[in-house]
């Protein structure tokens, strides 16, 4: 009787008793992130240059495709899209002529396509903790990458194609009929994302070495 009672117990606390079991199963999910821009300097004739990032919040969707490699181990590939803006404020000396020159606004979207890695401890109960890690592609569809035009007619330009890194931690929470899994985490560039403008002396692009995302992204995903 003792023994049945708990069994009865257990079955009532293991929601989804058998869903890692599956080699392959998929989901989607919706998030929210913010975009900054690791910027660091280089010698130039605008020694005193600071250049300052005002991010705003933008949004994440993407699909998710899970294959389990391990009890513990799973490769996932996460395509979606993000959107965000920034502005970004230059404080030159010598100053710029006027404040529109100062100021330039920059709208992305981005296919955001990672694959990561999911470490996972033993499930316990209806909960179950992980890490993330893994690499990802971005193509910026608002990229000018190709654009003769550059600060000196307004267009602040952008690389097309950018290769990140991704650090993140989360849980899965079995519920009835879905598993939920929020998470959160870090993107980082690991190239030069910026343009140059045509003039080398630029007062906008030449004192600017690194110029790269940093990034922080709350995903809430349901398979």
């Amino acid at each position: 009787m003792v023994l049945s009672a708990s069994s009865q117990k257990r079955r009532n606390v293991d929601n989804l008793p058998t869903f890692d079991d599956p080699k392959i199963h998929y989901g989607f999910y919706l998030g929210i992130n913010q975009n900054d821009f690791k910027v660091n300097y280089r010698p130039s004739n605008f020694p005193n240059t600071i250049v300052k990032i005002k991010p705003t919040l933008g949004f994440n969707v993407g699909l998710i495709a899970d294959f389990r490699v391990h009890k513990n181990v799973n490769l996932r590939f996460e395509p979606g899209l993000i959107s965000n803006s920034k502005t970004i404020y230059f404080n030159n000396s010598p100053p710029l002529n006027t404040e529109r020159d100062s100021i330039r606004e920059i709208g992305s979207t981005y296919l955001h396509l990672p694959l990561v890695f999911k470490f996972s401890s033993d499930r316990w109960n209806n909960v179950r903790p992980y890490v993330l890690a893994g690499v990802s592609y971005d193509h910026n569809f608002s990229s000018n990458q190709e654009n003769s035009d550059d600060n000196f007619s307004g267009e602040f330009r952008m690389k097309t194609s950018n290769f990140m890194y991704e650090l993140g931690v989360g849980v899965d929470i079995y519920l009835s009929f879905f598993k939920f899994s929020p998470s959160i985490r870090g993107v980082f560039a690991m190239n030069r994302e910026l343009i140059d403008d045509n003039n080398s002396n630029s007062p906008w692009t030449s004192p600017i070495n690194i110029f790269s995302t940093r990034g922080v992204f709350l995903n809430f995903s349901f398979e």
